[in-house]
């Protein structure tokens, strides 16, 4: 029979339907099951996984994949937990399961708000106002999931099957409807269905290995084929695509694998630097070694060649040596700190163009920045291809005053 996956609104009563769905068709509920066996399989907390699936990331996400990985294992062993059919999955994890399934029933229980302020009041013990809180913070949640699993709206009737409004409708009614819908022949396993099934496995282990390899990309699977939508841009494009294919086709089970631009993908018109004279000089400086030897290489592929300090001291010991044009510079760091560094460059290198980026920035601190003459003030996590248009722009603004 059909997978069931269920999505509910808080204060609906999915918990009970959950419940008798899965009694009266004699099924396994797995959504615990998922989370514990990726748990215990990757050694990744159910607070960071639940994090990942809403959107959460660190501040090192851009350029780790944490969130990625995360996803990527939850994958895996949701996808090897439906094999076996006849299976309920019930909240936000629901929705890693693809559209290409066709065996499996998606379910949503929902109702009109009055109804679940009712419900939150009797169930809590609470006053009204409370009850709208809770809602309010339980359908963010909703909200930032399907936002960044499916870029669609919690409750948007495309995402589902079957959308029952659970204030119209009975407890008993629903189970009903959901066994009847679960035993129809749309959604009997098949032959077929299962090879999609096992695809997503098999594309769910090669999207772990190329985040593993910090590589965010769109993977799908047909018959054990891959094939690797890239939608982001890349300078070296063929050797990109050329390392990603090797990366998929070390993953057992893959028989073979393509690689080609997604519909995502948004390349430059012109090369960032055709407007201004160059080469230009950066220096990145972050004590944090992973972070800025990362950044470093992400920038590189764009087109955009830096040096690195991992220090105060050093940052300021290379602008005597040779001065770049723009410096990328962290705030809490050992020693001389960023707003002490940026002090001093201001005070000595004027012309030097500073981009403040920190992940443990404070308002104080932003307004001291700017009064000390910071080009613009940025906090982590930063989308790569925005730092990089703001430091085209500091570099526009440096080369500018070098010229004039």
């Amino acid at each position: 029979m059909a997978i069931i996956s269920i999505f509910s609104g808080s204060f609906c009563g999915a918990d009970e339907v959950v419940e008798q769905v899965t009694k009266q068709l004699g099924y396994e509920y797995i959504d615990g099951k998922v989370y514990e066996e990726t748990e215990k399989r990757y050694n990744i907390k159910k607070d960071r996984l639940e994090r990942s699936l809403c959107g959460g990331e660190s501040l090192l996400n851009s350029l780790t994949h944490e969130r990625e990985k995360n996803i990527a294992c939850l994958k895996i062993v949701l996808a090897e937990l439906i094999l076996s059919d006849d299976v309920v999955i019930f909240g936000c994890a629901s929705h890693l399961l693809p559209r290409t399934i066709p065996h499996i029933l998606r379910v949503c229980l929902i109702a009109n708000l009055d109804y679940r302020i009712e419900q939150a009041m009797k169930l809590r013990s609470t006053s009204e106002k409370e009850a709208r809180k809770i809602i309010h913070n339980d359908d963010k949640k909703n909200y930032d999931c399907t936002d960044s699993l499916l870029d669609k709206e919690a409750y948007d009737e495309e995402l589902y099957d079957i959308l029952i409004p659970m204030n119209d409708t009975s407890f008993e009614k629903a189970v009903e409807m959901i066994c009847e819908y679960a035993r129809s022949e749309p959604v009997r396993t098949t032959e077929r269905s299962l090879q999609t099934a096992r695809d997503f496995v098999l594309a769910s282990q090669v999207s772990l290995a190329l985040a593993g390899a910090g590589h965010d990309v769109e993977v799908h699977a047909e018959n054990n084929r891959i094939i690797l939508l890239i939608n982001e841009y890349m300078v070296r494009m063929k050797h990109h695509q050329e390392k990603l294919i090797e990366i998929a086709s070390a993953v057992p089970g893959v028989e073979e694998v393509s690689a080609r631009i997604g519909p995502k993908y948004d390349a430059p018109t012109i090369n960032p630097w055709s407007d201004i004279d160059g080469p230009p000089k950066f220096l990145l400086v972050d004590d944090e070694k992973e972070f800025v030897q990362t950044l470093s290489e992400r920038l590189l592929s764009r087109d955009m060649e830096s040096a690195v300090a991992y220090d105060g001291e050093q940052a300021l010991d290379m602008l005597q040596k040779n001065a770049p044009e723009v410096m990328v510079l962290d705030l809490m760091m050992p020693g001389i700190n960023g707003i002490e560094v940026l002090r001093r460059v201001k005070r000595d290198h004027p012309e030097v163009e500073v981009i403040i980026l920190t992940g443990h920035g404070s308002e104080y601190e932003r307004t001291e920045a700017e009064e000390l003459g910071a080009f613009a003030y940025l906090e982590k996590p930063v989308n790569i291809d925005h730092l990089a248009k703001v430091m085209k722009a500091a570099y526009k603004k440096a080369n500018e005053r070098k010229s004039g």
